[in-house]
Formats: C-alpha cells, structure tokens, sequence
C-alpha cells in the first residue's frame, strides 16, 4: 500500500506499519516489521483480550468485584472503577467518571493472577499471543504499559479483532462498545473530553476531536495509542473493495507529542482513501 511509505518522513529514527483488511489478511506492510518496539499503553488492549478470555474460560466474571469498593473487573476495564491515573488512590465512585487509570489495569492484573494461579505475563501469552502465533510479542512488567511487540505481531491481533476466533463474537461487541455512555474524562494528550467513551480495554472513538485517529475514521473505530509513538485502530465501517472493515498498527521509536499529532491523522485518513480506492 503506498499510503503506508508515509511513515518514511517521519521525524523518527524506526518506524513499521501494517494494515489488515476486514476478513483479517494483511492488505500491505511497510518497514521493518520485525522490530521490537514498546507499545506503553497499547498493552491494555493485550492484556484486556486476555482478561476477557479468562471471562469466557470462567476464570472471572465481568460484573465480580475488584479494586476498590464498589468496582468490578468491568470496572477497571473501562477506566471507571474510580483509581487516579499512577497511583493507587481513589478519586471518584466507581462508574461516576472515565479516570483513565493505568493503576486499574494494574489491579486487573493482580485479580486475574490470584484467580488463576497462573503469572500475569504466562496467562496473557498463553491466552493470546500464542495461539495468535506472536511469537515476538512479550510482557515484563505492568500490565498497563510494559509489553514489547512488533508490528507483524500486532497485526495478528488485529486480524483477532477483524475475525474474533479466541472470543465469542458477544464477548468480543461488548468490549468493543462502549461501557459506562456518557462519562467525561482526559484523554491522556488530547485533554478533556465530553463525552469520553470507552469499551472493555479499548478506546472508542465516536465524536472525539482532536483525536489520534483520521478525520474520515469512523465514530465506530476503536483501539488505543502508546506514549511510546505506537498505535492500533480497528474499524469495522471503514470501506474497502471487499467491504466494510479494516485495521491499522503503526510502531515507531519517538516518544508521542507534537509529532504524533500532527502525522498520525492524516497518514490514517491517507489509509482509508487507499483501501476506499481498491487497496
């Protein structure tokens, strides 16, 4: 795909990018695939889908309780189970407000521990990344923000996304409508939102503006950034020559800012107009 060469001018030292059509094939690729990147934030997406596997194997339940008093693992999922953002203090009633909290997942990650037996990063890597052949996908450290993939990888999952094989396609629209409607909330680096929407472990977009995502992406279209510079978008109006569907990852090795902002929008919407196109 030629709108994936974009990534070349870049302020940026590496930079990979894929792009997967709506039945979860690879419609094009561009740069080094296989490197290993940080994802930060984009782990919560990782680790979410295994949190909902355990749902599906009865390990957990959604609505069980978890965190502070009050919260569920739906909850922490969806940044409303009331946590600050780093820190381990409440701040709101649980589903009062969209606190994005990397200490929920945290939590999260300690309640599927204790409820399997199994260590976090084995749960998730047998959960997900293996049976999804990530073979160069792993997680060390916090659950909200320490796994390192490639974009290869995250392809994979992204066709997961497009073509759900390891969930129920139930579990899977639950987790990727969004919970809670209506709560305001910060998106970390776009500022306050009204409303903020989010699913089970990934960001919905909606109305949001500005956003990460393209100006012509669908309200529908979901996913998450990492402050690391990384991303993934799925979104399932998005239009192609074999439908409606598709899903973009995009790795690179610069912190998110100004650049991010600037680049990342327009390179989604040059995606779009070449799948739109026949890509």
């Amino acid at each position: 795909m030629d709108s994936l060469h974009v990534i070349d001018s870049w302020p940026v030292d590496t930079a990979a990018a894929a792009v997967v059509r709506a039945d979860g094939s690879l419609a094009g690729s561009h740069g080094p695939t296989d490197h290993r990147f940080p994802l930060a934030s984009v782990t919560k997406p990782l680790v979410a889908y295994a949190a909902l596997v355990a749902v599906e194997e009865g390990a957990i339940e959604l609505d069980e309780p978890a965190g502070p008093e009050g919260s569920t693992v739906r909850h922490l999922l969806a940044h409303t189970s009331g946590l600050g953002f780093d820190e381990h203090r409440v701040m709101a009633a649980p589903g009062t407000r969209r606190l994005y909290s990397n200490a929920g997942f945290e939590v999260l990650g300690d309640h599927l521990t204790k409820a399997t037996d199994i260590p976090l990063a084995a749960y998730v890597r047998d959960a997900v990344f293996t049976p999804l052949g990530m073979t160069a996908t792993t997680l060390d450290g916090s659950p909200a923000k320490d796994a390192t993939s490639t974009a290869a990888d995250l392809a994979r999952f992204a066709g997961e996304l497009l073509v759900p094989r390891l969930l129920a396609d139930e579990t899977h629209a639950e987790a990727t409508s969004v919970a809670w409607a209506g709560l305001k909330g910060v998106l970390p680096g776009y500022g306050h939102m009204n409303p903020n929407d989010w699913g089970l472990g990934f960001e919905i977009r909606d109305g949001k503006a500005p956003h990460w995502t393209g100006a012509s992406s669908s309200p529908r279209t979901y996913g998450h950034f990492g402050q690391s510079g990384t991303f993934l978008w799925v979104d399932p109006e998005a239009a192609t020559a074999a439908g409606s569907g598709a899903a973009c990852v995009a790795l690179a090795d610069k912190a998110f800012g100004d650049w991010a902002t600037q680049v990342w929008p327009p390179f989604t919407d040059g995606v779009l107009a070449e799948l739109a196109a026949g890509a």
